[in-house]
């Protein structure tokens, strides 16, 4: 835990004060802008933005995000890191006031994530990790104290009923075949629906089971997820190649994909038949 608050310590200090900052905007009054693409922004996303931007530059590390100017592929393919961040993951939940939204700071190296943290401002909860540490869940006060971090367990077998955790804002009718398929291959499903990458708490405390996405997302939305997810044995995996999704690519825009504990085997039999 003291290598990982180490090299990561900065990361949790930029949440923190960003989270500050996104509550004191969620308690009063505050405008909707529509960006150019029609998805919203607030000044809550703006402000964590500046923050984090000011404290992931200190690692002389590049950054791409939800709410900074990307550089050209040409320039990103030259990166062997790159930050990847959501300075305010589940804008729409945020402008509904019903708390389901985090941020999202995620270290990708070679096209994967290595390292990932994501917050909770409403909850002041933390989770973070890669797979060279473990994953690791803590409250904002015992944040900046890695020995009171709750070290997380690999993820065991699955829930009965398969806990199904989906999108608040965005379904598809993809979500019945698979849910068809769960039932069939695991027996009785229940499900849930909940907003942004918020669904990685329930993931990675192995409350549920699996998280199908067949609907847009860009990287900066599940990079962090998938980093601590992975570190316990779950996988976030392609739809049409069964591979993990992979970051900095030339279009930053995820495939559909299913995220899901590895004992499932949804990426042998579902993601074949698809």
């Amino acid at each position: 835990m003291t290598e990982l608050f180490k090299e990561y310590g900065i990361t949790i200090r930029a949440a923190l004060e960003a989270s500050k900052v996104i509550m004191d905007i969620y308690a009063g009054e505050f405008d909707r802008i529509e960006k150019e693409d029609g998805s919203p922004v607030t000044k809550a996303d703006l402000n964590s933005s500046k923050i984090i931007d000011r404290y992931l530059k200190q690692t002389n590390i590049p950054i791409t995000g939800e709410e900074i100017e990307k550089e050209p592929f040409a320039i990103r393919s030259a990166w062997k890191k790159v930050w990847c961040v959501d300075p305010l993951d589940g804008t729409k939940e945020f402008i509904k006031k019903n708390g389901e939204f985090v941020i999202n700071i995620a270290l990708i190296e070679n096209e994967k994530p290595v390292y990932g943290l994501i917050a909770s401002p409403v909850n002041q909860q933390i989770i973070l990790g890669g797979k060279s540490y473990g994953a690791f869940q803590m409250s904002y006060e015992d944040a900046l104290h890695p020995e009171k971090w709750k070290k997380l367990n690999q993820l065991s077998a699955v829930n009965s009923p398969v806990h199904i955790i989906a999108s608040r804002s965005h379904y598809s009718g993809n979500l019945l075949k698979l849910a068809d398929y769960i039932e069939k291959e695991y027996g009785e499903i229940r499900s849930t629906a909940m907003g942004s990458a918020l669904k990685f708490f329930e993931l990675v405390n192995g409350n549920a089971d699996v998280y199908p996405r067949f609907a847009p997302t860009m990287e900066w939305d599940i990079a962090a997820g998938q980093a601590i997810y992975e570190a316990l044995g779950g996988e976030v995996l392609e739809v049409e190649t069964g591979k993990p999704l992979s970051y900095n690519k030339k279009d930053l825009r995820n495939p559909y994909f299913v995220a899901s504990k590895e004992s499932m085997k949804l990426s042998m039999n579902f993601f074949n038949t698809y």
